[in-house]
């Protein structure tokens, strides 16, 4: 996509400085959610890439993952799969845990959310440290998918957070802030 389509996409992130704590700057999507053509734009941008390619599933973490995600899976023609916090599915699970600055976390997708040989797009609202998109990925893998790639709205590359998904395949990001 066009660096001048997507300017107004640039326009409209907030940056709040000091959130979820002091020394952050927070990229707050709301107002491009709050806006339809926004939203579109986004959409677009970030199916572009894979677009004419069969994709069985897309998957999305949680929790803004699951609003580009299930809005690229209609797009795709596609089922929708969310990879959520340890405890937060009602079904079995499989889980992988990864590691965090500050500690570890994990993630948890339904063991029959994916069958082998499926073709399938990872997608998020932000691409920091890679962390929690990698794990997704682990689970896509162990799954016995096929991953296409990955789909990012915002990445924000001085935290190198591509390097943890390079050899998967992929990796597209709409907007990248340095």
């Amino acid at each position: 996509m066009q660096a001048n389509l997507l300017e107004p996409l640039r326009i409209a992130i907030r940056d709040v400085p000091d959130f979820p704590q002091k020394g952050i700057l927070f990229k707050d999507i709301t107002p491009v959610l709050a806006d339809p053509h926004l939203m579109k734009l986004a959409i677009d941008g970030m199916v572009e890439p894979f677009a004419g390619l069969k994709i069985d599933k897309v998957v999305g973490i949680d929790a803004r993952g699951f609003i580009f995600g299930s809005m690229i899976a209609q797009r795709l023609n596609a089922g929708f799969v969310p990879v959520r916090k340890k405890g937060k599915l009602p079904w079995k699970t499989i889980g992988v845990d990864y590691s965090l600055e500050y500690g570890t976390n994990r993630v948890e997708m339904h063991v029959d959310a994916i069958q082998p040989g499926e073709k399938v797009l990872l997608a998020d609202d932000l691409l920091a440290t890679g962390g929690t998109a990698a794990a997704a990925l682990h689970l896509i893998l162990q799954a016995g998918a096929e991953l296409l790639g990955s789909t990012f709205f915002i990445e924000l590359g001085f935290l190198k957070g591509r390097t943890q998904l390079d050899s998967t395949g992929p990796v597209h990001s709409l907007l990248n802030f340095g």
